[in-house]
């Protein structure tokens, strides 16, 4: 199974505007929690595998660069359409870097919120060293 790979939804346009439909089927885990994240010019976010969560990110306004990786090495998405979504498995670190002004990603998480550490890896060298394993 791929730890992260870009999801298309439809994108359905006319002279009212557009409309991207989410149908929770077509979301490749059971959705527990949608939360939305913004952030501020210069300062990363995320940093960190999760254990036992998956999510799909989808930047519904602006643009937002993510980092992934698998253990095989960093990877860059952009993602600036609000019908492509990075779906990030558990046990694939990610970044989320370059916050366009007013840029708004809406998450989908297959756990609901886990405080603490119980969920996540923070130390990248750790993570790396456990790909390894």
């Amino acid at each position: 199974m791929k730890k992260f790979e870009l999801l298309e939804f439809p994108r359905i346009s006319d002279q009212k505007g557009t409309l991207v439909p989410f149908e929770f089927a077509d979301i490749p885990f059971a959705v527990k929690r949608v939360y939305l994240v913004t952030g501020k010019k210069g300062i990363p976010r995320g940093q960190h595998a999760h254990i036992i969560e998956d999510e799909l990110f989808v930047a519904v306004s602006g643009s937002i660069l993510i980092k992934v990786n698998d253990g095989t090495g960093d990877q860059e998405i952009l993602l600036d359409s609000p019908n492509v979504g990075l779906l990030v498995r558990k046990d694939c670190w990610h970044e989320l870097h370059n916050f366009a002004e007013n840029t708004i990603v809406m998450a989908f998480s297959s756990t609901e919120y886990l405080p603490g550490e119980s969920n996540y890896i923070t130390d990248k060298e750790k993570f790396l060293e456990k790909c390894r394993e």
